[in-house]
């Protein structure tokens, strides 16, 4: 599964997938859903996980500045408050819970 277009609508991040189904994610939800290690952490060959303290979010933390492509498997988004370290997989972006939900 791939995204065909993709856009940023008002507060809501709207995908428009290969199979023809619509995603409307909220930015707020997709921020708190950053997979990147400093968001939330890393586990290591044990299963132990580590992760600093939370980061404090404002405002900035849920404008959506744009997105990247990263090759043909992720999407990068750039945040107003300059996180830009999160690569969201498609299939994990597919599972990010829409608007309605």
């Amino acid at each position: 599964m791939r995204p065909l277009d993709v856009q940023i609508i008002g507060n809501e991040l709207a995908v428009k997938w290969d199979d023809q189904v619509e995603s409307f994610i909220p930015l707020e939800s997709l921020r708190r859903h950053c997979p990147c290690a400093g968001c939330k952490g890393e586990v290591d060959v044990l299963g132990n996980l580590y992760k600093g303290p939370d980061q404090p979010l404002n405002p900035a933390s849920f404008q959506l500045r744009r997105i990247q492509w990263v090759g043909g498997y992720a999407l990068q988004p750039i945040w107003a408050d300059g996180h830009e370290s999160g690569l969201f997989a498609f299939d994990y972006l597919r599972r990010i819970p829409p608007a309605n939900s």
